[in-house]
């Protein structure tokens, strides 16, 4: 395959609720160029946009999310390089343990040893009603241990 085939972005739609943000909100869920793949920002919906109650429950479907989005493009968590989360914070100065020990638990979970970079990050809303977390990766197929 030629330099100019592998780097041609190929763009992937998570089935179920990326075929409808597909067509109401004109965007896809991930990207893949050459060996690498970007994903938008997973939250803990499921596919009729619902959110769990519980926060613990909302995070590790959002970690679910993503992996249904790496799963179409040939990724998986054991690729991912990169995580940035944005979180609606509990406390006014921080965001509570309550995000990071799921967060961190999931990361162990997912990825075993490998330990990615991350960027966490407390915002004052997201992109849908009652979200509490969004999470977006970065993987490079192949180099997951």
């Amino acid at each position: 395959m030629s330099a100019a085939a592998t780097s041609t972005p190929e763009f992937f739609v998570t089935p179920g609720y990326g075929e409808t943000q597909l067509v109401a909100m004109h965007y896809s869920q991930a990207v893949r160029t050459g060996d690498r793949v970007e994903t938008s920002g997973q939250g803990g919906w499921d596919d009729d946009w619902n959110f769990p109650e519980a926060l613990e429950d909302e995070i590790i479907q959002a970690f679910d999310n993503v992996e249904r989005t790496l799963a179409p493009a040939g990724a998986t968590w054991r690729d991912v390089i990169a995580v940035n989360s944005y979180h609606i914070p509990s406390a006014a100065d921080s965001i509570d343990e309550d995000h990071n020990r799921v967060m961190v638990e999931q990361f162990r979970r997912r990825m075993g040893d490998r330990a990615p970079i991350w960027t966490e990050v407390g915002v004052s809303a997201l992109g849908a009603p009652g979200m509490r977390v969004e999470i977006r990766v970065t993987a490079i197929l192949g180099h997951g241990g």
